[in-house]
């Protein structure tokens, strides 16, 4: 009976103990967890490092600061969150911005936060569209390219990186990529709220292809230049546009076809005589290999302006007009 008295006596002095211990170590994680709400406003870093710290103490001290951890993370992705928010803010780096959103992503998944996971993969976007565009501007393309394809990676449906990718094929020449990568940019746009923005595509796309087919008209290769010419008139009606294709086919003597995209170019030109006249004279190229001749001389003398008048004059003459 006294040996068992003795082992009893000593394990309530145990237990006294290490309910004192276990009690002098929560008090020490609650001190760094103080420490860590303190910085919240006005350090971030250091309320990061505190709060961090709270939770590997908890995990040596067992049950009794379990209630402290969880505080901790519940509070460390809101904290990571702003530290990548404060990068992008303030402007800092670009990579900066990407490293910080990356971080802070990491966190969020590994304390279970979705929502501030999902928050740091927006800054992130914001990151590598940033350093895209600053690639862009100083024509390193390539590099601008590999940016716009994270950012796309991340959010497939960020039309300024794909309009910003069609601008690169474009000004590459890549001719393919850059019609596949308008006609993409369109289909993610709406009708009715982006009205502004499919104008500008539309226009830009139709303008390039207007002028490589004009290029391609000018070197007589005839065929590759209505392939580009019909490229261009997917975006849209252009009375320049018409002018060429008028052009192309009086070439390739398809008159009837001539005839028709010159009284087209003819409709939507609203200037002057002069203006019209470059009209006039492909419509009179037209009519005169049909062997319409009467007609041609009219639409010739109506091109007697500007720099067509002295062609429109040899026609005349040629045909013998009145």
């Amino acid at each position: 009976m006294r040996f068992l008295c003795t082992i009893a006596c000593v394990l309530a002095l145990s237990a006294f103990l290490t309910s004192g211990l276990n009690a002098q170590d929560r008090n020490e994680v609650i001190a760094v967890y103080n420490e860590g709400a303190k910085a919240i406003q006005t350090d971030v870093p250091a309320a990061i490092t505190a709060f961090e710290k709270v939770i590997e103490m908890s995990d040596k001290v067992g049950e009794t600061a379990n209630d402290l951890k969880q505080k901790a993370v519940q509070v460390l992705p809101g904290l990571y969150y702003k530290m990548a928010a404060t990068a992008y803010n303030e402007k800092k780096p670009a990579a900066e911005v990407i490293a910080a959103a990356k971080l802070a992503g990491a966190m969020a998944e590994k304390y279970g936060s979705k929502t501030h996971g999902e928050n740091s993969k927006k800054i992130l976007v914001n990151g590598y569209y940033k350093m895209a565009t600053e690639f862009f501007s100083a024509t390193d393309y390539d590099n601008a390219m590999l940016a716009f394809d994270s950012v796309l990676t991340l959010n497939p449906d960020h039309i300024a990186s794909i309009y910003n990718k069609a601008l690169i094929y474009r000004n590459r020449d890549q001719v393919d990529q850059f019609e596949q990568t308008i006609d993409l940019f369109l289909s993610k746009l709406d009708p009715a709220k982006d009205a502004d923005k499919i104008t500008q595509a539309k226009g830009s796309a139709l303008e390039y292809f207007r002028a490589a087919g004009s290029k391609a008209n000018s070197a007589n290769k005839l065929d590759e230049a209505l392939a580009l010419l019909n490229r261009a008139a997917k975006y849209g009606d252009d009375k320049t546009m018409f002018y060429f294709f008028a052009d192309v086919y009086n070439k390739k003597n398809s008159f009837t076809e001539g005839a028709e995209y010159a009284q087209k170019g003819l409709d939507l030109e609203t200037g002057d005589a002069e203006a019209k006249a470059m009209f006039y004279y492909q419509l009179a190229v037209a009519q005169a290999g049909k062997d319409e001749t009467a007609a041609a001389c009219e639409s010739f003398k109506n091109a007697l302006y500007g720099p067509f008048a002295e062609a429109a004059k040899a026609q005349r003459t040629n045909l013998k007009c009145e």
